[in-house]
């Protein structure tokens, strides 16, 4: 009996127990790691820096494996840059910056950019370089300000580019002379690690990579890895076109417009309204914009000009003077080295001109409205058509409005013939003999 019970306890061990120690002692298999990849394309300002701020904290709240930042960039403002470039070296997360696609570059700003991921790669079609130091404002810098600017650039993407064991001599080049490279000058070179045609082959080069973060070590491990897209919200959308200058320009013309045609006709509230979140919205374009403060001032003067002829009739001087102050002001307000942070030619003299054909309409209105005879009031009355009650001999009385006025004429006006009222005084009416009646009378 007992040795039939042994015999039953051995069976159970041997099937229930055994099978979970062979489960426990198998090796496992890890689950694929995450890579999420986001994609910029545009200047480099402080929207960039913000975008690049969150996805990476997105990245490092998901654990993910990897960030995969696709770039393609003419350049941008510095302080942006370094701040992106600060993101990346305190970053846990691998970040591994892909200048993409075909005919993308990375250039100026994005040359310190891609030199401080902790992986950077090129597809084909694509160039980076011309990374020299632009003077933003619309001056030029003196010889020895632009060395000193020059000199500290060298020394930040030189100490980038040795952090990472890529090529510093082309990155000197790349500050001092501007030189640009295409993608497999910039692989032979040692300026980047891969080039890779697609995402897919890029995760493929770089898999057993090993990379240092600032949390230490990391072993690249994206052969299969699952990739997740962090698509561009809308609101960095719409901060993205705020910072395109042709639209911060276009903004603050329809903001100045509304709060005018608000000034000249109290109580619209549209227009205001319009106009004032316009010139907010243009205010904040010019945060992440390089502005000529002179440029600025000659706008404001044209625009001066513009309101001052509503009020003086110059016979047009004003307007030429306002509009020649508006053009010039608008050529320099963004006319900073960079191409892309000016204001195009072909955006200046449309708006200009629509916003001098706006100051000129308002004028003739308001030329209009002075002109025009009243119709409240006393004077309202002179120049209407009065009906003798009684005969005129001088003094008399006659009918206006369905009123009974006492009236003066300066000649005799039967009763039931129509007199013109020539002016008022007080209660009382002076007269003058009907216009058809006198063509009458000169006439016989």
């Amino acid at each position: 009996m007992i040795h039939t019970l042994l015999h039953g306890c051995r069976i159970t061990f041997l099937v229930t127990v055994l099978p979970l120690l062979a489960v426990g002692i198998s090796p496992t298999v890890a689950a694929a790691e995450t890579v999420k990849v986001a994609t910029y394309e545009g200047v480099i300002n402080p929207v960039t820096a913000e975008y690049f701020e969150s996805v990476l904290e997105e990245a490092v709240e998901s654990n993910a494996h990897l960030l995969v930042f696709q770039l393609d960039t003419p350049g941008g403002l510095d302080t942006s840059m370094r701040l992106i470039i600060k993101e990346i070296n305190a970053s846990p997360v691998p970040v591994v910056v892909f200048v993409f696609p075909n005919g993308g570059r990375a250039a100026s700003a994005g040359v310190f950019i891609t030199m401080a991921a902790h992986v950077a790669a090129m597809s084909p079609g694509t160039n980076i370089g011309a990374a020299h130091p632009v003077a933003m404002g619309g001056g030029e810098m003196d010889k020895v300000m632009m060395a000193k600017v020059e000199n500290d650039a060298v020394a930040y993407i030189k100490s980038i580019a040795e952090k990472h064991g890529r090529n510093a001599k082309w990155a000197e080049d790349a500050v001092r002379k501007s030189v640009s490279v295409t993608e497999k000058e910039a692989l032979e070179l040692g300026v980047i690690d891969f080039v890779a045609a697609d995402l897919n082959e890029l995760l493929a080069a770089i898999d057993g990579r090993e990379v240092e973060t600032a949390t230490g070590k990391v072993v690249l491990k994206t052969k299969d890895a699952h990739i997740q897209h962090i698509p561009m919200t809308w609101r960095f959308e719409f901060l993205k076109v705020l910072s395109d200058p042709n639209i911060a320009y276009i903004l603050m013309t329809i903001g100045t417009i509304g709060i005018i045609a608000e000034l000249y006709s109290p109580g619209m509230i549209l227009p205001g309204v319009v106009g004032a979140v316009s010139l907010i919205l243009a205010f904040y374009s010019f945060q992440t914009l390089p502005i000529n403060y002179a440029g600025l001032l000659l706008m404001m003067l044209g625009v001066v000009l513009l309101i001052l002829e509503m009020q003086m009739f110059s016979y047009g001087l004003l307007s030429i003077g306002g509009i020649a102050a508006m053009t010039l002001g608008s050529v320099m307000l963004m006319s900073g080295g960079a191409e892309f942070q000016q204001v195009s030619l072909s955006v200046i003299f449309p708006v200009v001109l629509v916003f001098a054909g706006f100051i000129m309409l308002i004028t003739g209105l308001a030329v209009k409205s002075f002109r025009r005879r009243p119709v409240t009031g006393a004077e309202a009355l002179v120049g209407m058509t009065a009906l003798a009650k009684t005969d005129l001999n001088l003094e008399g009385w006659v009918w206006l409005n369905g009123e009974r006025w006492q009236a003066t004429s300066d000649v005799p006006i039967q009763a039931g013939q129509e007199a013109d009222v020539t002016a008022v005084k007080g209660l009382h009416l002076l007269v003058t003999q009907h216009q058809e009646a006198k063509e009458r009378d000169s006439w016989t």
